[in-house]
């Protein structure tokens, strides 16, 4: 119970604790003065300063269940990633359209809204795995500092709803549902009820325009993604393909990864040729098991570890492996070139 005056008018102000064994599912502040309206103003005034100086604003976030009672039972706070520009290897103008579509719009967020403009975005990476889709949105919760960003992936994605609510209070605010195709599959797949995804519907469509809070999915297969998700205009209005790497970017994968590595221009262009239909994830794994090959003769990677790494990887016996680092089948089964 706290006794003090507001407006000038006295007020006493009783704050109760969530206890949902008691039937009080969330806490409350109950207010009493002889005052008309001040009640109302304290705390509406109270819920301004409330959401202003909460510590979730401007924290990267990912919510968990409980073991004893339905809904959020948690919130982790992570670690904003440092990446740079330089960190990420993708197709020409991805990453600045990217930018300017998640942060360009929180920036110019009033002109916008001077000129008619809705805030509300969705987005949507696609593309096989592997390819670094969320190598880019690492990239961008360390490029957004100031953006409050909810994380949802695997069984979190249940609680998408919280998610658009706190989002929607702690504008702007970026939430980022990863392989959204495991609850957003076509109903004509599945039919049947689907409530996860109508609550990704739902939240999507939800807020309301001037919202700033943008909605980043990412799926490895777009082709049965739920047409109402990705095709009704406003629910996801921009779509960008990462796609396999082609030579360029895979020799620029592998030398990022081998940065601190005595390789030679000669064996990386060899190689960056031959893993043709390769990912990122095989580039990085390619250069570990090299480092690993050297380790076991106890000296130093070189230029034949590197070899070694990649007729292993692309050999037949390491199909299953090429698949789960998102590889296809080797352009060429013949052995490398002597060195």
């Amino acid at each position: 119970m706290r006794l003090f005056t507001f407006a000038g008018a006295p007020v006493a102000v009783l704050q109760r604790g969530a206890d949902p064994r008691t039937g009080n599912p969330s806490a409350r502040m109950e207010v009493l003065t002889p005052a008309p309206g001040t009640a109302a103003e304290l705390i509406s005034t109270v819920r301004a300063v409330m959401l202003e100086r909460s510590v979730l604003r401007g924290q990267v976030l990912s919510m968990g269940g409980s073991d004893f009672e339905p809904g959020v039972g948690g919130i982790t706070f992570h670690r904003r990633p440092t990446l740079t520009p330089d960190d990420i290897v993708l197709p020409a103008g991805v990453l600045e359209r990217l930018q300017r579509h998640v942060a360009g719009v929180a920036r110019h967020r009033e002109r916008l809204r001077a000129s008619g403009q809705h805030l509300k975005r969705g987005l949507l990476l696609y593309g096989p795995p592997g390819t670094g889709k969320t190598h880019t949105v690492r990239y961008l919760l360390g490029a957004l500092p100031d953006v409050t960003v909810i994380l949802l992936a695997g069984p979190a994605i249940q609680y998408v709803s919280e998610a658009a609510l706190m989002a929607r209070a702690l504008q702007p605010a970026l939430v980022v549902l990863e392989d959204c195709d495991l609850v957003a599959e076509s109903r004509d797949h599945y039919p049947g009820a689907q409530p996860l995804l109508f609550a990704v519907l739902e939240a999507l469509d939800g807020l309301s325009d001037d919202a700033d809070v943008a909605f980043l999915l990412t799926t490895n297969r777009v082709d049965v993604l739920e047409p109402a998700l990705a095709q009704r205009p406003g629910r996801v209005d921009l779509a960008m393909e990462i796609p396999l790497p082609g030579e360029r970017a895979r020799r620029l994968l592998i030398a990022r990864y081998a940065r601190r590595l005595p390789f030679t221009d000669g064996v990386l262009d060899e190689v960056a040729t031959r893993t043709e239909g390769t990912t990122a994830s095989f580039a990085k794994e390619l250069v570990r098991r090299a480092v690993l090959i050297a380790a076991e003769d106890d000296r130093a990677p070189g230029d034949a570890d590197l070899r070694q790494a990649a007729e292993e990887m692309l050999s037949e016996a390491q199909h299953v492996t090429r698949s789960l680092l998102g590889a296809g089948e080797p352009a060429d089964p013949q052995g490398w070139p002597e060195a």
